[in-house]
């Protein structure tokens, strides 16, 4: 038995990370530049794997979330240039230029705080403007009565002493979201995204040589967007592909062990909480996977898990180390069985279901505990 297969794991295919890579990469425009978002380690596929392999695959660029995350990679030989998409303190500038990292930009306050560090160390940061044209998270507000504003702040900070602008982007709320008025708020989105980069440009002569605005949804529903620059996230790792048109491969398979097996007599309660009770004999299985590896607690009693020859409902509450399956119904299912939480067999839209959640999460929740195992051919 492989030591890291010995209770719980996840396979990375590799192989098909390429493919979903390369089936992106083909459709875009020519010229257009791939930026491989791997924040939160990749979504939990493991930052310095996937980062190495799209490196080699002719990736443009990376984006991280935070300074920490840029450094793990500058550490582990990645070379790319990675654009930081939330904040770093002006303290870290330093640390920000000498390791060639871009870090987005996303008020006229910030750009100050950058510059004045900047022109303190004599350094020069590149930098990306983000504009918020409708997420109301982070970036230059532009809508309504902000728009002169915005493009006033934006030509402002493009001109501070230290700050190279080298891009502009903002972000979708709703381009994978179905439906006439997501379409609209998503094409009024991408709208208001030009007009500000057309003002800024007009009025104070800013040309950006990289816009970017389309994420996986973008990819998928609006091609059109792709402009200088695509930034994949969930699409990347094999999800999300809702019209089949890039025949994408997911990329991660969690699995686990049968570690026991009871023969449990009707009307027994079964784990915390009494919450299920067995209707007559039943052949329980004791699985090594539990909420500290990432299976949501929200799914007890309400998911099934591939395991030999058919799939084994997961009863009681989900424990933080293990969980109960009724195997009754498959007698090749035996101590040492491997059993798919998702992947091939079991499809992680299910579980997502069961958790009331979306496969980001599932996938960003696989903890570190959690040994990845890399498969290449």
């Amino acid at each position: 038995m492989d030591d890291l297969r010995k209770r719980t794991w996840a396979e990375i295919s590799l192989d098909n990370l390429r493919h979903n890579y390369l089936a992106i990469r083909n459709r875009l425009p020519e010229g257009c530049r791939f930026l491989g978002v791997v924040k939160a380690d990749a979504y939990g596929h493991g930052a310095l794997q996937v980062s190495h392999m799209l490196q080699a695959a002719g990736a443009d660029y990376l984006a991280v979330s935070c300074l920490d995350e840029a450094m793990e990679l500058r550490q582990g030989g990645v070379y790319l240039p990675i654009l930081i998409l939330g904040h770093t303190p002006a303290a870290f500038l330093e640390t920000l230029v000498r390791n060639d990292l871009t870090q987005a930009v996303t008020c006229l306050a910030k750009a100050e705080e950058y510059s004045r560090e900047a022109a303190r160390l004599g350094l020069t940061l590149r930098v990306h403007i983000k504009l918020d044209t409708g997420m109301s998270r982070l970036g230059f507000l532009c809508a309504g009565a902000h728009f002169d504003e915005c493009v006033d702040g934006v030509i402002r900070s493009c001109s501070l002493p230290g700050l190279e602008p080298e891009g502009v982007f903002t972000h979708f709320s709703v381009s994978d979201e179905p439906g006439e008025d997501n379409e609209a708020y998503t094409r009024a989105q991408f709208a208001l995204f030009l007009r500000v980069i057309a003002a800024v440009e007009e009025r104070g002569g800013v040309c950006f040589a990289i816009r970017h605005c389309a994420n996986s949804g973008a990819l998928v529903h609006y091609p059109e967007m792709a402009l200088d620059m695509v930034r994949p996230g969930l699409l990347l790792y094999g999800y999300g592909d809702d019209t089949g048109t890039f025949g994408l491969r997911p990329c991660m398979r969690l699995v686990t062990r049968i570690t026991t097996i009871k023969h449990l007599d009707a009307c027994t309660d079964v784990s915390y909480g009494r919450r299920y009770t067995t209707g007559q004999t039943t052949r329980m299985a004791v699985l090594g996977i539990g909420y500290a590896d990432g299976l949501p607690r929200l799914c007890s009693n309400q998911c099934s898990f591939a395991v030999a020859s058919g799939f084994a409902p997961q009863r009681g509450s989900i424990c933080m180390d293990m969980c109960m399956a009724d195997v009754s119904n498959i007698p090749d299912a035996a101590v040492d069985s491997e059993v798919e939480i998702f992947g091939e067999k079991s499809d992680i839209l299910a579980l997502c279901a069961a958790a009331q959640t979306i496969p980001y999460e599932l996938l960003c929740a696989v903890s570190k505990r959690v040994p990845r195992v890399y498969l290449t051919k």
